[in-house]
């Protein structure tokens, strides 16, 4: 989930660009719009179309090309478990965002670190973790660790401890001590500008597990005390003072505003290359 902002900004612009062309009707109501859709249809209907009153008004729901059969299936787990099974780009768990936001049921404890585990053993993290690294030992960051394989697993593993900490803090231990929500509401509707608000405003803004609106003490804090963590306990000794602190807290943060953008606007290229297959010959 996290780690998913360590390349955020590659895909970023992909994602606000069909995010701009999608705009509010991208992501509007999906197979129940019954008024709207029902008045179009019926004027330009032939009258092979229509031979009773019932069968013309079961026609506008099945052009209106709803979500794929995956992603219904999505939304019944998000109301049965309060979790997705969602992944962006089809690879990177994306467990924690929620598109249907209507009788999702609260999370317990259990189920905070339950899910955040699961992402964290996910096959793909440790792909992308690998990645990080990489990019990590090309640019020699952190030159104490040197280079060759045993640099590589020094960066391999301190990418994944920071990982894995600020996930644990930020989306399941101060969230169930403080009876936050960790989870992502998509927005889904209204403008580019209006829905990039929304995934900023996450950063600061959450709800509480009975869903009213609180400043997000989970993922500010949750970030700094990982930081704080990782600095002191397993990064080279020189970097172990208070500026390293600040700046791990800050890039974290600007890292967890493009990870919530991807999060907004991922869905609309998820459909829109679910509707490209649909009508490519």
């Amino acid at each position: 989930m996290r780690t998913v902002g360590k390349i955020a900004m590659i895909f970023f612009l992909i994602a606000t660009g069909a995010g701009s062309r999608a705009g509010a009707p991208a992501i509007a109501q999906e197979p129940s719009q019954p008024a709207p859709s029902q008045s179009q249809p019926s004027s330009s209907a032939t009258p092979a179309t229509t031979p009773s009153a019932g069968a013309s008004q079961s026609l506008p729901d099945k052009p209106q090309p709803a979500a794929p059969a995956k992603d219904q299936k999505n939304v019944q787990h998000e109301q049965q478990t309060g979790t997705s099974k969602d992944r962006i780009f089809w690879t990177m768990p994306n467990f924690l965002t929620v598109e249907d936001a209507d009788n999702i049921p609260p999370l317990s404890s259990g189920q905070k670190f339950k899910v955040v585990g699961r992402s964290l053993i996910d096959p793909s993290e440790f792909v992308l973790i690998g990645f990080v690294a990489g990019l990590g030992q090309a640019s020699n960051s952190d030159p104490s660790y040197g280079q060759g394989a045993q640099g590589y697993a020094k960066r391999y593993g301190t990418a994944y401890g920071d990982n894995a900490i600020e996930n644990f803090m930020a989306s399941a231990v101060l969230p169930s001590l403080l009876h936050q929500d960790p989870r992502y509401y998509q927005l889904g509707r209204g403008g580019f500008r209006r829905r990039a608000g929304h995934a900023i405003e996450r950063v600061f803004i959450t709800r509480s597990d009975s869903g009213n609106r609180q400043f997000n003490y989970s993922e500010i804090f949750g970030s700094g005390i990982a930081a704080s963590i990782s600095t002191y306990s397993y990064h080279p000794s020189q970097d172990r003072n208070f500026g390293t602190v600040a700046s791990v807290w800050g890039t974290q943060i600007g890292w967890d505003v493009g990870t919530y953008m991807i999060k907004e606007f991922w869905p609309d290229l998820r459909r829109k290359h679910h509707k490209e297959n649909q009508t490519s010959p």
